[in-house]
C-alpha cells in the first residue's frame, strides 16, 4: 500500500480537494486498493471543519464528495508514516521541510505540479479569498496534476 499525503495551509480548501480529486482518478482506474490517500494543513486554523462549502460544491458539481473530510494539522509522524507528502504551493513545501523531523524524509516532499510537466506555474493558487472561480481553478489544476501524479506511482511502486 503506498500512503499519499496532499498539504496546504488549512487543510480546508486545496488538500481536501487533492485528496478526492485523486482518490476519484484512482476510483476510476482501479488502484484504489492500491492507494491510502490523506491530506493535512501546515497550520491548525480549522482543526475538525469540513472542507470549505465552495471547494464541496465545486467538486461535487464534479462527482467528488468532500463532505466527510475533516481538517487536521500534519503530525511529525506523517514524515514517516507517508511514501509522499505532495503540497500544493512553494509557501507550504518550504514549511514542511523546515518541520520535517528527520532529514532522511525530506525527499518525501514535492510539490503537486512537479507532476504536470505541461503547467505554467509551480504553486496550486489558494482559492480561499477570492470568489467560485477560484475553486474551479484549483480542481482544473489538481485533476491535470493528479494524472501525473498517478503515473508517478505507478512508475516508482509499479502500481496495477
Amino acid at each position: 500500500m503506498v500512503r499519499v499525503l496532499f498539504v496546504c495551509m488549512g487543510n480546508i480548501c486545496r488538500s481536501p480537494t487533492a485528496e478526492g480529486a485523486f482518490q476519484a482518478l484512482l476510483r476510476q482506474q482501479g488502484l484504489g486498493h492500491c492507494v491510502e490517500i490523506d491530506s493535512a494543513g501546515t497550520h491548525a486554523f480549522h482543526v475538525g471543519e469540513p472542507p470549505d462549502l465552495r471547494a464541496q460544491a465545486a467538486a461535487r458539481a464534479r462527482g467528488i464528495e468532500l463532505a466527510d473530510l475533516r481538517a487536521r494539522r500534519i503530525a511529525p509522524s506523517d514524515f514517516e508514516s507517508f511514501d509522499l507528502i505532495v503540497a500544493m504551493d512553494k509557501e507550504n513545501h518550504d514549511a514542511l521541510l523546515t518541520r520535517c523531523p528527520n532529514p532522511a524524509y525530506r525527499e518525501k516532499v514535492r510539490l503537486l505540479m512537479e507532476f504536470d510537466p505541461s503547467a505554467s506555474i509551480e504553486s496550486v493558487p489558494d482559492p480561499y479569498y477570492g470568489g467560485t472561480i477560484g475553486f474551479e481553478r484549483v480542481l482544473d489544476l489538481v485533476e491535470q496534476a493528479s494524472i501525473g501524479l498517478l503515473a508517478y506511482l505507478r512508475r516508482k511502486h509499479r502500481l496495477k
